[in-house]
C-alpha cells in the first residue's frame, strides 16, 4: 500500500525534471552567450521550454509534433528568409514613410521631436529609457510565451492565434520584398534626418546587467536592417492585444489597449519605426485575425484539448 503511494509521487517528480533541467540549461545559456531573445535563438528556446512540459506529460507529446512543431518550424523559416529579403528584388525606399510621418503631423518627424526633448544621450540615460527597452524587449518574447500558454491550456485557441502569427508574418515578408524600407535611424545616418539615435540598442548595450547588448550584436548578424515596413514589432503586439480582449476583463483590458500603443512609442521614440510603419503593423495584424477568424472551422492545428484527468480511486 506505502509503495502504491510513492509510486505517483515519484512520477511527479520525475515529470519535474524536465522543466528543471530546461530552467537550468536556459540560464546557463544566458550567462554565457546572452539574453537569449531574438530570432531564432529565441525561437528554438521557446520550443524546448514547450518540449520540457510535453517530456513532464508524455500524453502531450502528439500535441507538441502535431501543434507546436510547425509552428515553430514555419517562424524559423521567416526568421531565415527575412534576413534574404534584405534588398533582394528592390533598392530600400527612405523618404516615402518619412513623408507620409510628415503629412500625420503637420511636417513634424515624431521621431525627431521626441528625441530632441526626452532623448539625452548615453550618459544620461533616464527612467523612462529602460521602459522603453523593457518595452522593445518584450517584442521577442510575448508573443512566443503566449503561444507556450494557450499550447498547454487550449489546443483550439492556440491553432488559431499560432495561424494568425504566421499568417501576419508571411503577409510582412512579402511585404519587405517588394517594399525594403530604411527605418529612421538608418535615414539618419544617410542624412536624410538630423542624427537619430537607436535607443534600445544604446540602452541595452549599456546595461551593466542581462547581456542584453549580446541581443543586438547577435540579431544584427541575422537582422534585415529595411525590413521596416510594416512594423512587425508593433503588429505583433496589437495581434496580441485583439486576441486577449475578448478572454480578460477590467484591469486587464486596460493593459491589452496600452501594450501595443506603448510599443508604438517605445519604437518610434527609439528611432526604430515611423508612425506609419507602427499603422501599418496594426492593419497587417488585424486582416491575419480577421482572415484566421473567418477561416477557423477549417483549421486542424492538432488534436482537441486534453481531457480533465480522471480522479484517481483511492481503493
Amino acid at each position: 500500500m506505502e509503495g502504491e503511494i510513492r509510486t505517483p509521487r515519484a512520477r511527479q517528480l520525475l515529470h519535474l525534471l524536465w522543466p528543471i533541467v530546461f530552467v537550468l540549461a536556459l540560464t546557463t545559456d544566458w550567462a554565457v552567450e546572452g539574453a537569449p531573445l531574438g530570432g531564432r535563438r529565441g525561437i528554438v528556446w521557446a520550443t524546448l521550454g514547450v518540449l520540457s512540459f510535453a517530456l513532464a506529460t508524455p500524453r502531450r507529446l502528439p500535441r507538441f509534433v502535431s501543434g507546436w512543431a510547425p509552428f515553430a518550424v514555419l517562424l524559423l523559416l521567416y526568421g531565415v528568409l527575412r534576413g534574404f529579403a534584405d534588398g533582394l528584388l528592390f533598392p530600400a525606399h527612405i523618404t516615402p514613410q518619412l513623408d507620409v510621418d510628415k503629412f500625420l503631423f503637420f511636417g513634424t518627424v515624431p521621431t525627431v521631436w521626441l528625441q530632441r526633448h526626452l532623448w539625452h544621450g548615453v550618459g544620461d540615460i533616464r527612467p523612462w529609457d529602460y521602459v522603453v527597452l523593457a518595452i522593445y524587449l518584450s517584442h521577442f518574447f510575448a508573443t512566443l510565451v503566449l503561444a507556450g500558454v494557450l499550447w498547454v491550456r487550449n489546443q483550439r485557441l492556440f491553432a488559431r492565434y499560432a495561424a494568425s502569427v504566421c499568417v501576419l508574418s508571411g503577409a510582412a515578408f512579402v511585404t519587405y520584398v517588394l517594399y525594403p524600407a530604411v527605418p529612421p535611424w538608418l535615414a539618419g545616418e544617410d542624412g536624410f534626418l538630423p542624427h537619430v539615435a537607436r535607443i534600445p540598442h544604446a540602452v541595452g548595450t549599456d546595461l551593466p546587467f542581462g547581456g542584453f547588448g549580446a541581443l543586438f550584436e547577435n540579431g544584427e548578424k541575422v537582422a534585415n536592417n529595411v525590413a521596416a515596413v510594416p512594423s512587425l514589432h508593433a503588429g505583433y503586439a496589437f495581434l496580441i492585444s485583439l486576441f486577449l480582449w475578448r478572454f480578460v476583463h477590467g484591469p486587464w483590458r486596460v493593459v491589452a489597449v496600452a501594450y501595443p500603443l506603448a510599443m508604438v512609442f517605445a519604437l518610434v521614440y527609439g528611432g526604430e519605426h515611423y508612425v506609419s510603419d507602427c499603422l501599418l503593423g496594426w492593419v497587417y495584424a488585424t486582416g491575419a485575425f480577421l482572415l484566421v477568424s473567418r477561416f477557423e472551422s477549417a483549421l486542424h492545428w492538432g488534436p482537441t484539448p486534453l481531457p480533465a484527468a480522471e480522479p484517481r480511486s483511492e481503493s
